[in-house]
């Protein structure tokens, strides 16, 4: 109750802070009407508003962020045997790329990729590495839209060490992203490491035999030569789908997905492991894909606009 005398009334403190603010109010007006700042801001904004209104929004607006690593571990200790097997030629039509480095050192990429400190995935990474058993190959990520029934193209990866005698990188092969109701990610990867002395006699055995009977030599017209029985056709679908089946069980692949050895098709390299698999996912959720040496992380951020 505010203290009162005979005939003269003493406002309380809330009175008094309404006629201060009432009497200042002008002047804040004035001020505000009257500063150029003031006005330049408001303008400014107006044309970031008709700016904004002129682009049409980006729907369906995505951070994909990938970190592919390896397993610091001996290869001899991996259990499954690849050696022998010999992964379907690489598509030579991937003109979209990831990240692809060259004998040279010389990085390519069709994305406009963000730094690594920038992802989601980065602490994962970092925990990973500094563990001591494992090696960041790549972490990084990129913008872009995904709209339902998405289908996108093959991005082409590179990455790890040079194999001078296969004249490719240690991990090689493509991940495609597309989207139906969920986010598709499909891993296509090999995992080589440089052949061993036997292999590599191995190999220059064949290469010698190849030469010694001819069938390395390149062939001429045709002419005077008797048609084969049989054309053989490439591998369709079905029976490569078959046999990536038989490996997820254990069974020996053979036929469509293995093809021939000679010369011309035996790998300067060894094949380690690899990752075939396509996963369907949320955004917001990480997933790890992966083989005895080789993983793939990924997450997908939604961009809200």
């Amino acid at each position: 109750m505010p203290l009162r005398t005979p005939g003269k009334p003493l406002y309380g403190t809330s009175a008094l802070f309404l006629a201060a603010l009432l009497a200042l109010s002008p002047w804040v007006s004035a001020q505000e009407s009257s500063g150029p700042a003031a006005g330049a801001t408001s303008e400014e904004q107006r044309r970031d508003n008709a700016a904004s209104q002129a682009q049409p929004p980006r729907e369906d607006y995505y951070r994909a962020e990938f970190v592919i690593l390896e397993r610091i571990v001996d290869p001899a200790d991996v259990n499954e045997k690849m050696a022998s097997r010999i992964p379907e030629p690489s598509t030579p039509d991937i003109n979209e790329i990831l990240r692809a480095v060259d004998r040279n050192g010389t990085v390519e990429t069709t994305r406009q990729l963000v730094p690594r400190n920038e992802l989601h995935l980065q602490t994962a990474a970092n925990r990973l590495e500094n563990s001591g058993r494992f090696r960041i190959l790549l972490a990084t990520g990129w913008y872009q839209s995904f709209p339902p029934d998405f289908e996108g193209d093959p991005l082409r990866i590179a990455i790890g060490d040079w194999l001078a005698d296969a004249g490719h990188r240690e991990v090689e092969g493509h991940i495609t992203i597309d989207r139906q109701r969920y986010l598709h990610v499909d891993v296509h990867l090999n995992h080589w490491q440089p052949l061993s002395l036997q292999q590599a006699t191995l190999s220059q055995d064949s290469d010698a035999a190849d030469t010694a009977s001819g069938s390395n030599q390149p062939m001429d017209d045709g002419a005077g030569q008797e048609a084969p029985d049989e054309d053989p056709s490439p591998p369709g679908k079905d029976t490569a789908a078959d046999s990536l089946a038989s490996m997820a069980t254990g069974g020996d692949m053979a036929g469509a997905d293995q093809m021939q050895v000679t010369s011309a098709s035996q790998p300067k390299a060894e094949l380690v492991t690899w990752i075939r698999e396509t996963r369907r996912m949320r955004s917001e959720e990480v997933h790890f894909l992966d083989s005895p040496t080789i993983g793939v992380l990924v997450f997908f951020k939604k961009i809200e606009e």
